[in-house]
């Protein structure tokens, strides 16, 4: 862990947030529960693997349908980056404001629809999108595009169909996009998108 530039002290506050979520997931559906016995390998180091791709000294990062917490809130412990999540679904946000606390990082909850977005008239200055199991790479480009168009980087989890992904997309955007290969999934990746405008 220490590999990806994770301190002890940060550890220990992710491991308070894990056991937050496990109490959490009891009563409400954050994550799959067929991935709870392999929570560590599946959602943790999964989220951790962005550390070393993130533009140094990057201080805002949205992520998109926070869910249960993956990517943002282990990264917002490592980082120490201020993070906005969003996040539709009320009880869902509720634990996210609840694991902010827990995990003693900088992040500020909205709770409203993704679709809403490009009617803000004032987005945070956000330097990195995150998302992960959350769309088809066509409607995240949608969904992130209030902050790609103002420069932001993003790095997306896919998976095996990646390919396939940008290339439907393709039709839609102009995308410079780099991969990455997953440190849990050999068949997955991050994909980092450079730029993205539509075609």
């Amino acid at each position: 862990m220490f590999a990806l530039g994770v301190s002890r002290e940060s550890w220990s506050r992710i491991e308070e947030f894990v056991a937050l979520l496990v109490q959490w997931q009891q009563r409400t559906n954050l994550v799959s529960p067929n991935s709870l016995p392999q929570i560590w390998a599946r959602h943790v180091i999964d989220s951790l693997q962005l550390l070393p791709l993130l533009p140094p000294a990057t201080r805002l990062i949205a992520d998109l349908g926070s869910g249960g917490g993956f990517p943002a809130i282990p990264l917002a412990i490592a980082s120490g980056a201020e993070f906005h999540l969003y996040e539709s679904i009320a009880k869902k946000a509720a634990f996210l404001r609840e694991a902010g606390r827990i995990g003693r990082c900088k992040v500020t909850i909205h709770n409203h629809r993704l679709e809403n977005l490009s009617a803000v008239k004032v987005l945070p200055q956000i330097e990195v999108v995150t998302a992960r199991a959350l769309a088809p790479l066509r409607e995240l480009l949608q969904l992130a595009e209030p902050f790609l168009k103002n420069g932001a980087k993003a790095f997306f989890h896919k998976g095996a169909d990646c390919d396939a992904e940008l290339t439907e997309a393709s039709k839609y955007w102009k995308i410079k996009a780099e991969r990455h290969s997953s440190l849990t999934d050999s068949s997955a990746v991050i994909l980092e998108v450079r730029e993205a405008y539509r075609v």
